[in-house]
């Protein structure tokens, strides 16, 4: 169920309280999701910056945010200037505040301004954008809980694709977000100086034991079935067999998913 008439920004209903906020304009396909509870909702990600997702999210709570950041990659930190209240595990704490060392902003712009196939507000320009930077509000840490009032969050550190990645379990829904861990569609990417093929493995392996309903990755297909967590532990185990958990052995793909190290 597709909601609210907006040119950037695609809403959709997960559930009564739990929205998926997708930018499908640009290439990297990337989902935010909002999921509010009795006393303050939770934004996991918030796009690109692009447009403005506040908007989105006032329309749909007048609750308090609080925003849970997967990872530090410019397409998930867009619009965190946006809140006040913004959680990212330590490993990436520095980058939220002072950027992620080595890549170049020019790579970024490149990436963030090719393929677009909506209008971008005016007020967009991939020539002078300009990841977020600032200080966390609080840094989260594995298996914590987050309590947002008659729902429960439990936040999973799971790193590869970058050190301080986080997915995040609605307990009370048995709802997976994987953010860039898992997702179907594009390779996951674990090839950069900065990403971590062997856990990453570690990470897919943890939480394709984790009891759910449906998982949502943060790019391309929204939601997916947990049935693919049979394939995940059979990709994990050959794999590891086949001696090819490091950088540079390229693209592997299985029925459902790929990995490129």
């Amino acid at each position: 169920m597709k909601l609210l008439n907006d040119p950037w920004f695609t809403v959709e209903e997960i559930d009564a309280t739990t929205f998926a906020i997708s930018e499908y304009g640009h290439w990297e396909k990337v989902h935010s999701f909002l999921l509010i509870g009795t006393e303050r909702a939770a934004l996991i990600d918030t796009g690109f910056g692009i447009a403005n997702i506040k908007r989105i999210t006032d329309q749909l709570t007048n609750l308090p945010i609080v925003v849970i950041t997967t990872h530090v990659h410019a397409d998930h930190i867009g619009g965190h200037g946006l809140y006040d209240t913004i959680l990212v595990h330590q490993a990436e704490a520095d980058w939220l505040e002072n950027g992620i060392k080595g890549l170049p902003i020019e790579q970024i712009r490149y990436d963030i301004g090719r393929d677009i196939t909506k209008p971008t507000p005016k007020e967009f320009n991939s020539a002078t954008y300009t990841p977020y930077k600032g200080k966390p509000t609080a840094i989260l840490s594995d298996g914590e809980l987050i309590d947002l009032g008659d729902r429960l969050l439990t936040i999973f550190h799971t790193p590869g694709h970058s050190p301080g990645h986080v997915s995040i379990l609605d307990n009370d829904r048995e709802y997976l977000f994987t953010g860039d861990l898992l997702y179907l569609d594009t390779p996951i990417y674990a090839f950069y100086p900065t990403t971590d093929p062997v856990e990453l493995l570690n990470s897919l392996e943890r939480i394709s034991y984790l009891q759910v309903e449906k998982i949502y990755g943060s790019h391309n297909t929204l939601g997916i079935d947990p049935g693919i967590f049979f394939e995940v532990q059979e990709a994990v185990y050959n794999l590891r067999m086949k001696d090819v958990v490091r950088h540079g052995t390229g693209l592997h793909k299985f029925k459902s998913f790929s990995i490129r190290f």
